[in-house]
């Protein structure tokens, strides 16, 4: 394999905690009970909408007050995007380890490119991700494969000789879709519909800890 590929939140970076304090704040705020953190992790990488949907259930999503409460999260997170947030543990020795073996590593992901690219500059990784796929940048978002091929076709690196590691079925449907080794992140965000039978997602391998995608990556990597 010639290169890797992974998922942001819940995958690359550990993002909850920012999220967490946004939104039990917005409890607080409006006097409603305060959201369970662990309910919101589950949330993450739903995105803002289903974050949001927790502290404001009675609205529909297209209200214009929900909107309005979405935009106001968004805000939040913009002006404060890495105040807890940082790699999972272990993550740092693992990029290291790919660069050293000169085996270039990026993201795709559904989050906006603004909060994407704030995010890598928050934890000095721009210059060290070799490709950066965003919504903004494809016509249809993951599952489809689009942003799987966006990505290879900028590494110049084939899809199949590419590992995507992801924490949500989408993840494992896009990078399977596209003909690239997928690995479950078993350790992220994981949806909870989808979260008590991880075999269904139907990926190449599952991991439990940042440790097991480590040792995993190196072998694959070295071959």
């Amino acid at each position: 394999m010639k290169a890797v590929l992974f998922d942001l939140d819940g995958t690359l970076i550990d993002t909850a905690a920012d999220f967490i304090r946004i939104i039990q704040n917005m409890c607080r705020e409006e006097n409603r009970a305060v959201v369970d953190a662990a309910l919101i992790r589950t949330q993450v990488s739903e995105g803002a909408r289903a974050m949001v949907k927790l502290v404001y259930p009675e609205l529909e999503v297209d209200d214009p007050i929900f909107l309005a409460h979405r935009q106001r999260f968004l805000d939040l997170y913009g002006a404060d995007i890495a105040v807890d947030t940082d790699l999972f543990e272990g993550m740092y020795p693992l990029l290291e380890s790919l660069e050293a073996k000169h085996i270039p590593w990026g993201i795709v992901t559904n989050k906006p490119r603004d909060l994407s690219e704030a995010l890598l500059k928050a934890l000095n990784l721009t210059e060290r991700c070799a490709v950066l796929v965003c919504p903004e940048d494809v016509s249809k978002t993951k599952p489809d494969p689009e942003p799987m091929y966006l990505a290879a076709k900028q590494l110049n690196i084939a899809p199949s000789e590419i590992i995507y590691v992801g924490d949500h079925p989408r993840d494992i449907d896009a990078g399977r879709n596209a003909n690239m080794y997928t690995i479950l992140a078993a350790y992220g965000y994981l949806p909870l519909p989808y979260k008590d039978d991880l075999t269904a997602w139907h990926a190449d391998c599952i991991v439990n800890n940042v440790s097991e995608l480590d040792q995993l990556l190196y072998t694959m990597t070295s071959q």
